[in-house]
């Protein structure tokens, strides 16, 4: 007898797959003409569908419907979603970057983070009321960094295809998905101090009759411990520093270096086929996230470094160039549609408003949206990029970069390159959602703490999930916006000085990317911009069409000065 199943495991698949599909027959629209990528309109469908309206999308109702399920949900998603394509975002880098590049790292790690996290957490205290500014700093850190998922739609999508510098696109991607991993240290900071140099030992956990035991159940070691600065900053420089960030960069790179001869042994002897190779980076991953979370180390640097040792002599990502992967773009494409589906689903509506509890109202969300966006990332940006002046050259492009850093932590890399999608990052999205789960773990329950930590705990989620949501609304708006408006202006669009990147077409049916040619007699494409390069073509010259927009060209090689290719009028 046929029997109705309106389970919740079946209404999520379906809704997964069933957004998929639409998505899907008309993705070139979306990606490159429209330049919405996917992470907007998972996000709105997610909000759809979630509590707030459908109801279709719960996940206090998944499985068991144990209380408080939804924050381990959460964190394990985001770590998942984060650590693989952070493995892919680094393998998608030129060999050895991190070597060639350390100074401008440097500064896009320590300087230009310490600025970001000090203004943000101004702007926090601005905006929200009896704001401590220890507590603040706590907030601050966890939308300090770049979403490594986010900025990849910026550094590798159809538009910075077509407008964007490489060398500000490979600088916005390696920053997105290093300094991932790199707020720990901010957020543990103040959270040592709250731990340690603030209030009295057990507080007002004593007043409401709760014992250490009691405390600890949550994660550990939480609540007011006392031991003064010393003691914070030295568990800061031996935990987090030493044990958390050293070891788990000492480990990815020697994870990924050992993968990189690994593959080299069996690549010689033809042991590996396509399928086992394609999949490297994402069971590399899992792998990672695995390991690390046993013993307690930083997944997400660690997930970073041994993408870029994997790739370290550039073989890695030439052979997946060389079999056409699209295994990892797939891979990548899942990991978004689920993970922003899912965080539209969770986004605390009823929280967002609490004049009574908490102080905040919508116009104080507002208000904190716009300052984060002015003044979290441009300034300093603005104030440091004639230090990096191989990657930002003037500041119009630091200008750029600083805008477009979306609140995140955890790859950038969103609308990667545009015919095989590296790793796209998530904007200020699911990074930023991972530390505030995380952080919910390193404090006491509300009311379960003192005053303080309770009212840090009832305003650091609806703070940081607005956050995340108005980044990804402006963000992703920002990118159709600036492309009218260069379209309007006349910006031609980027030629790479270092000539152009022939691929191959699979199909007759493939769309043509941004900023290429259709070279007909090598039965090819050539791309002008392209981000991830694992060799430089010498035999191609200049001897190609000259194509001013998409309607009028002219035949003759240009001046490489003035070179500026974009055909989307032909059709393989």
């Amino acid at each position: 007898m046929p029997t109705l199943d309106v389970s919740e495991l079946n209404v999520v698949i379906a809704v997964l797959g069933g957004f998929m599909l639409l998505y899907g027959v008309i993705s070139v629209k979306i990606k490159r003409f429209w330049y919405l990528g996917e992470a907007l309109p998972a996000v709105l469908v997610g909000i759809i569908l979630g509590p707030a309206a459908a109801r279709l999308l719960d996940a206090t109702e998944w499985g068991s419907a144990v209380k408080d399920q939804q924050e381990a949900i959460t964190l394990g998603l985001c770590r998942v979603a984060i650590g693989v394509q952070l493995v892919m975002a680094g393998y998608q880098l030129p060999a050895q970057y991190q070597r060639y590049h350390w100074k401008e790292m440097f500064i896009c790690l320590i300087p230009n983070m310490t600025l970001m996290w000090l203004l943000t957490s101004g702007c926090v205290m601005a905006s929200i009321p009896d704001m401590p500014f220890v507590s603040a700093l706590v907030i601050g850190s966890c939308v300090t960094c770049t979403d490594p998922i986010l900025s990849q739609s910026v550094a590798k999508g159809p538009f910075a295809d077509k407008y964007v510098a490489r060398e500000l696109r490979e600088i916005i991607s390696s920053e997105a998905g290093i300094n991932d991993g790199f707020g720990f240290p901010f957020l543990m900071l103040a959270t040592y101090i709250m731990r340690h140099a603030q209030g009295d030992v057990g507080g007002s956990h004593k007043a409401q009759g709760l014992s250490s035991d009691h405390l600890m159940a949550r994660a550990g070691d939480v609540g007011r411990q006392g031991g003064g600065v010393g003691e914070a900053l030295g568990n800061w420089v031996v935990e987090t520093w030493l044990y958390y960030v050293v070891l788990g960069a000492v480990y990815g790179v020697v994870v990924g270096y050992t993968a990189l001869h690994v593959l080299r042994f069996t690549l010689r002897r033809k042991w590996i086929d396509s399928e086992s190779y394609l999949l490297f980076p994402t069971a590399l991953g899992l792998f990672i996230l695995g390991t690390c979370g046993c013993i307690g180390t930083n997944d997400l640097i660690a997930c970073f470094c041994a993408g870029s040792a994997l790739n370290w002599d550039g073989g890695f990502l030439a052979e997946t160039e060389a079999r056409h992967d699209e295994v990892n773009a797939s891979i990548d494409v899942l990991l978004n549609f689920g993970g922003f589906m899912y965080i539209g689903a969770i986004f605390p509506w009823g929280e967002f408003h609490q004049p009574d509890l908490t102080g905040i109202t919508y116009p104080r969300l507002f208000l904190l949206g716009v300052m984060v966006l002015l003044l979290r990332r441009i300034p300093s940006i603005l104030l440091l990029y004639k230090l990096m002046p191989r990657v930002c050259k003037n500041w119009k492009e630091a200008l750029f970069m600083g805008y477009f850093g979306p609140i995140g932590g955890s790859p950038s890399p969103g609308m990667l390159h545009n015919e095989k999608r590296p790793a796209e990052l998530l904007h200020l999205g699911i990074g930023a959602v991972f530390y505030v789960e995380h952080t919910r773990h390193l404090f006491p329950k509300p009311g379960e703490g003192d005053e303080v930590e309770t009212q840090l705990m009832r305003v650091i989620g609806p703070t940081v999930y607005w956050l995340v949501f108005f980044s990804i609304f402006i963000h992703g708006l920002s990118i159709p916006a600036l492309n009218a408006i260069y379209t309007a202006a006349g910006v031609p669009p980027v030629v790479d000085p270092s000539g152009p990147a022939e691929i191959r077409p699979l199909s007759a049916n493939q769309a043509l990317p941004k900023n290429s040619y259709l070279n007909a007699k090598r039965r090819s494409i050539m791309l002008f911009n392209r981000f991830s390069r694992a060799n430089y073509p010498g035999n191609l010259g200049w001897e190609l069409p000259f194509v001013h927009d998409d309607r009028h060209e002219q035949s003759g090689a240009p001046n490489p000065p003035t070179f500026h290719l974009q055909s989307m009028g032909h059709h393989i």
